[in-house]
């Protein structure tokens, strides 16, 4: 079975374009890539074109999710797995695959209506080594593990966890939580070392996105950053603490659009195999709103 090997990148709309290229540079550390383009400008984390795509359309919500293959054949054996699981798919055009800086490019939704890419070949930019948009102890870990993990909306969990199956994927409930009257389980999905890629099913979401998450390689920067939020006033939504599933040592914050930013710091490789927590191993309490939509 052909698996997609990372989240390659993460496509956004936002309102206000000038707050966010504040907020991501001078809070979050990321590089602004700016090419010229009218609607949208981009976020570097390492030496890709972008992993973040920030398109200035107004709708605050994700636009897509860009799933890496490693190569044209195994990216043809995609277009094979999909047809056989009766996905149905896109393959984009010339200009498509250049408008993300890819070789080749298919597009597809998810159950809970998400938009999602499955690519390869990325524009892979040595001569512009990563700068980051503020001071940085550390850079950001991305590698064989990609850009990071997201949460999205899916309304029905068993479906999603189907879909993302058939990219390659494996996963399941990694917690009971109780919140109030109710246990919520979330599902998590693995498609490389990294303990999860995409998850979903932490309850009702007016958004599509939920959180991504962003690790570094230095502890140093976590306490920094959560210094920079609480100087620009940003609205911390969980406080410091350390996950039981991935072992990742975070916070997180709101950005600009509502959704939100986990940053984080030591998360341990994947298990690959099934195990279940019912909290976390210290610290993550709700603040500002907890993992909810903001009033």
């Amino acid at each position: 079975m052909v698996q997609v090997t990372e989240l390659g990148y993460i496509g956004f709309g936002v309102k206000n374009a000038d707050e966010w290229k504040q907020f991501a540079t001078q809070t979050v550390g990321l590089e602004l890539a700016d090419d010229g383009e009218p609607d949208r400008f981009y976020l570097r984390m390492d030496n890709w074109h972008h992993r973040l795509a920030v398109h200035t359309n107004g709708s605050d919500d994700l636009e897509y999710l860009g799933f890496r293959v490693p190569g044209p054949d195994e990216f043809g054996e995609m277009r094979h797995q999909l047809s056989e699981a009766g996905i149905n798919y896109r393959v984009g055009s010339d200009e498509e695959a250049v408008e993300r800086h890819v070789l080749e490019i298919l597009k597809i939704e998810d159950p809970g209506g998400n938009p999602v890419e499955i690519f390869h070949g990325p524009e892979i930019q040595f001569s512009k080594p990563f700068y980051p948009g503020r001071r940085m102890h550390g850079r950001f870990n991305t590698g064989t593990g990609g850009l990071g993990h997201c949460i999205i909306r899916q309304n029905d969990t068993s479906a999603a966890r189907r879909f993302y199956m058939q990219l390659g994927m494996r996963g399941g409930i990694e917690y009971k939580i109780r919140m109030g009257n109710r246990i919520v389980t979330p599902v998590f999905m693995h498609c490389n070392d990294r303990d999860h890629t995409v998850a979903f099913g932490v309850g009702p979401q007016k958004r599509r996105l939920n959180h991504i998450m962003v690790e570094v390689d230095n502890l140093d920067d976590v306490g920094l950053t959560h210094d920079l939020v609480r100087k620009h006033q940003v609205p911390v939504t969980i406080t410091p603490g350390k996950h039981s599933n991935d072992h990742m040592y975070s916070f997180y914050f709101r950005n600009p659009s509502g959704w939100m930013f986990e940053y984080g710091y030591g998360g341990r490789p994947a298990t690959h195999q099934s195990e279940y927590y019912i909290e976390d191993v210290y610290g993550h309490q709700p603040e500002s709103g907890g993992f909810g939509d903001p009033d």
